[in-house]
């Protein structure tokens, strides 16, 4: 026996379809924020900058560690000369001066070169060092960045949450208002096939956005106004307004 159900009746299932296609594309928005796409790009960025700073910060301890050495180097070659320095004051014999010169003269030009040295890697550590900052500015705006933008999904993800929660309270009201048989149809038909109702509107479904043939047309305009109907194209059960383009007399009543 085929479902039988009013104009009325049939009319909601189109207000519980549309809040059903809202809430599909609530849960659609929750799962595409942009937000989500930012915060895997800030992450992998502030990643990035993480594993950069470890990098330069060894980099840098390694200058460190070279200039220390350097410096070292440079205070062993200074007390030596001071010490030879005393020695060649100290001395009476040519052969000893004469050596003690030649030693000193040696012991100067490797000062010279040590404190080349260590300009250089002084160098080479302020530049270092420049660079450690400066990463680690950008890695504090990368996780400043990752802050906003979470806080930003968290707002948008409580919006779309309460919004859902009237929505659902909506069709539930409404589905409410509709026989359960008539229900437990559009429920599994919107389960098959994504839709459960179709307005027939200018003998176009909207479900399918296909107008229907003149002999699916007839079909229709012969059928009763509480007979529940399927679209031929999308198979939601097919909602007949004023608007359907049907003749006078046949359609139903109007929404």
């Amino acid at each position: 026996m085929a479902l039988k159900a009013s104009p009325e009746e049939q009319a909601r299932l189109l207000d519980l379809q549309a809040l059903d296609t809202k809430l599909q594309q609530l849960d659609h928005r929750a799962k595409n924020l942009p937000e989500v796409t930012q915060l895997v790009s800030l992450a992998a960025d502030a990643e990035r900058l993480r594993l950069q700073r470890a990098r330069e910060t060894g980099t840098v301890e390694d200058a460190r560690t070279e200039l220390k050495r350097v410096e070292s180097d440079v205070a062993v070659i200074e007390a030596r000369i001071a010490r030879d320095d005393a020695r060649l004051q100290a001395s009476s014999s040519v052969k000893d001066v004469a050596g003690l010169e030649h030693e000193l003269s040696g012991l100067r030009r490797r000062h010279d070169e040590l404190e080349e040295i260590e300009l250089v890697v002084m160098e080479k550590l302020e530049t270092l060092e420049n660079g450690v900052r400066l990463t680690t500015a950008e890695q504090a705006q990368a996780i400043e960045a990752m802050t906003a933008t979470t806080a930003a999904r968290d707002a948008s993800l409580t919006s779309i949450a309460e919004e859902r929660t009237v929505n659902s309270a909506n069709r539930q009201a409404i589905a409410g208002a509709v026989a359960p048989e008539l229900v437990a149809l559009y429920e599994r038909q919107r389960a098959r096939y994504g839709l459960g109702a179709s307005h027939l509107r200018g003998g176009v479904s909207s479900a399918s956005g296909v107008k229907l043939l003149e002999n699916e047309m007839a079909i229709i305009r012969s059928a009763a106004p509480d007979e529940v109907l399927i679209c031929p194209d999308s198979q939601a059960i097919l909602v007949r307004t004023s608007e359907s383009g049907l003749h006078a007399g046949a359609a139903a009543d109007s929404r």
